[in-house]
């Protein structure tokens, strides 16, 4: 409401003015903070880390790279292959960040922090590090995504770190301890990026 003294004096008006801009910028801004903190399921965080981790073969040849992003909800594993052979691989997060060749047993078991049972299909699982089968095609290419809910990019980056591998046969996703994926013939260990 506007008021005008007969005096001339738009004090009355000034301030009404400055009220109704100040209530504006708080709501505003109350506006951009609820924007920043509703980040959806699987929606890139602002600002959230990444890590990437390269992928080698026991003989050291390249074969693409893995990432991990924090997006809402948890974090985003990408796993981008070339050179692999071709068919249906197991691919897990292991909690170890090493890639010791022959074997990469250095990388440890898959994480799984909250102690449960292997597979997507089990219902005592799955672990934070099982992901869905990786399928490569005749070209050697092949890749996959996933959001893993409640998982943190913490968790990947921790004191002794994470690795991504992919195993020689197709994960059951079911059987404990690794889905009967067969040995683990590419690795790479996650760094922040």
């Amino acid at each position: 409401m506007d008021t005008i003294f007969d005096n001339g004096e738009n004090t009355m008006r000034t301030m009404t003015t400055g009220m109704v801009i100040g209530l504006a910028a708080l709501a505003l801004a109350g506006c951009q903070r609820d924007g920043a903190a509703k980040v959806e399921m699987g929606e890139q965080v602002p600002g959230g880390r990444t890590a990437v981790a390269l992928l080698r073969t026991a003989a050291g040849a390249d074969v693409g790279r893995a990432t991990a992003t924090e997006v809402g909800g948890g974090v985003r594993f990408t796993i981008d292959g070339k050179a692999m052979p071709p068919g249906t691989h197991g691919a897990h997060v292991h909690m170890v960040g090493r890639c010791d060749a022959p074997d990469f047993t250095t990388a440890g078991a898959h994480w799984n922090p909250a102690g449960t049972q292997h597979g997507t299909m089990n219902p005592q699982g799955p672990h934070n590090g099982d992901l869905p089968n990786l399928i490569v095609g005749t070209d050697g290419r092949g890749t996959l995504g996933v959001t893993v809910p409640g998982a943190t990019i913490d968790g990947v980056l921790d004191a002794d770190g994470s690795a991504m591998v992919v195993h020689a046969n197709p994960d059951d996703l079911k059987t404990d301890p690794s889905g009967n994926s067969g040995g683990r013939i590419v690795c790479g260990v996650f760094r922040q990026s």
